[in-house]
C-alpha cells in the first residue's frame, strides 16, 4: 500500500558524470566488463519533469533523442512498475543538455532520475536500497546517480560504494572543464576494442584497487591528485580518434592541465587550477575541434 505522500508532478536535475578513474579489469561471462571506477556527478546536466498521467510517455527538446521504448527513461518506468505493481503513469519531459555518445552518462542519469521521480509520484513505495537495485537492473551505471555525490563503482558498475567523507568534501566544488568534439564514441565499440587487446588492455584487479587507494590517499592529504587519474578506454579510443590525444597533449603543454577522457568518450575533462584562463582554453579547444565543440565549465557535485 502506497503512502499518502504521493505528488502529481516533480522536476529533477539529472547530472552528467565524470570518471575520474576508470580501470577495466576483464570481461565477464555475461558479456559485460568488470571495472573499478571513481565517479563524480557534476553541476552540468539535464532536467527531467514528471507529471502524473494514465500511461508512460516521453517528450524531449532534442529531436535526436529517441522518445520510444528504447529510451532508458521509459525502460526505467517499466522496471519501476514491475518492481512495485504501481498502476499509475507519468508524462516525462526531458530538457537535454548532456550530449549523447560522450561518456558523461546522460541516459543513465535520466533513467535514475525517472526512478526517483516515479517513487515520489507513487508515494515512496521503494526504499533507497531497493531503488538502487532497480536502477542497477536498468543500466550498469544508473545506480551511481542516486548516491548524490562521488562514489566508487565496481562489478559492471552496479556496486556503488561511498568515498570517505573527507574525500567527498575535498572533491565537491572542484572546478572542471568539460570538452567534447562533434563526434561521438559508441560505448559497445570501445569495450569491444579493449577486449580485442586482451589481456593487454585490462588492469589486474589488485592494481585497480591500488589506484583507487592512491587516489583516496592523495585527496585526503590535500595533495595534487591529478596524476592519480586513469582511464583504460583511452587506449582504444585514442588509437582511432586521434583528435582526442592530440588536443589533450596541447592542453598539457600550453596550459599545464592534466586532461583525461571520461568513460568511453568522446568527452574529456580537465581540472581547473585557480586563475586558469578558461576563455583561452576554450578558444584552443574550438580551434582544434571546430566551432561546434562543447566547452562547459562546471564543478564536481
Amino acid at each position: 500500500m502506497f503512502s499518502s505522500r504521493a505528488v502529481n508532478s516533480v522536476e529533477l536535475f539529472s547530472p552528467a558524470k565524470l570518471n575520474l578513474l576508470l580501470a577495466v579489469t576483464g570481461r565477464r561471462a555475461d558479456g559485460f566488463h568488470d571495472l573499478v571506477s571513481v565517479v563524480a556527478p557534476v553541476e552540468f546536466g539535464d532536467r527531467l519533469k514528471l507529471e502524473a498521467a494514465a500511461e508512460f510517455s516521453l517528450g524531449c527538446d532534442d529531436p535526436d533523442v529517441p522518445a520510444d521504448g528504447t529510451n532508458l527513461v521509459l525502460k526505467a518506468a517499466q522496471a519501476f512498475r514491475a518492481a512495485t505493481g504501481w498502476t499509475g503513469g507519468a508524462r516525462f519531459t526531458l530538457a537535454k543538455c548532456i550530449p549523447m555518445g560522450a561518456g558523461l552518462g546522460g541516459g543513465s542519469s535520466n533513467a535514475a532520475m525517472a526512478l526517483a521521480g516515479l517513487n515520489r509520484l507513487a508515494g515512496g513505495p521503494l526504499t533507497a536500497e531497493r531503488l538502487a537495485r532497480v536502477a542497477a537492473e536498468v543500466g550498469s551505471d544508473c545506480a551511481l546517480f542516486l548516491a548524490g555525490g562521488p562514489v566508487v563503482m565496481r562489478g559492471r558498475g552496479e556496486q556503488v560504494t561511498a568515498l570517505p567523507a573527507a574525500v567527498t568534501t575535498r572533491l565537491r566544488g572542484r572546478r572542471v572543464l568539460i570538452l567534447k568534439p562533434a563526434f561521438a564514441v559508441a560505448t559497445p565499440w570501445a569495450y569491444a576494442r579493449l577486449a580485442a587487446r586482451a589481456p593487454g588492455g585490462y588492469l589486474a584487479a589488485g592494481e585497480a584497487e591500488a589506484r583507487v587507494e592512491a587516489f583516496v590517499r592523495a585527496v585526503e592529504a590535500g595533495a595534487a591528485w591529478e596524476d592519480s587519474l586513469f582511464n583504460s578506454l583511452e587506449g582504444p579510443a585514442f588509437a582511432k580518434f586521434t583528435a582526442l590525444p592530440v588536443l589533450l597533449r596541447q592542453l598539457r603543454a600550453r596550459f599545464g592541465l592534466a586532461p583525461r577522457m571520461s568513460g568511453s568518450g568522446s568527452a574529456c575533462f580537465a581540472l581547473l587550477p585557480d586563475g586558469a584562463p578558461v576563455a583561452e582554453i576554450g578558444a584552443a579547444v574550438r580551434e582544434a575541434w571546430g566551432a561546434t565543440a562543447l566547452v562547459v565549465e562546471t564543478r564536481l557535485e
